[in-house]
């Protein structure tokens, strides 16, 4: 858009698509961040007593590293 003139409706639509899919991810990422705070994210470490109830045996963690629920990966069996 030059940044000589106002934008157009043509200008406005596309710059609006590209912040609606931003805004889109990021409530997503909101929802699961929700989500994660009463359930667990899956982050395989089995440091609290708790994550051994929610997830025995690491089974998060054989899908790699670091929050896989957060990231996008669903529970197995779940």
């Amino acid at each position: 858009m030059p940044p000589y003139r106002a934008p157009t409706r043509r200008d406005w639509s596309r710059l609006s698509q590209g912040w609606t899919s931003r805004i889109d991810h990021r409530i997503a990422e909101l929802q699961r961040l929700k989500v994660g705070l009463t359930e667990c994210i899956g982050c395989g470490c089995l440091s609290l007593d708790g994550c051994r109830l929610a997830n025995p045996d690491d089974r998060a963690g054989a899908g790699g590293p670091g929050p896989r629920y957060w990231i996008g990966d669903r529970p197995l069996g779940g």
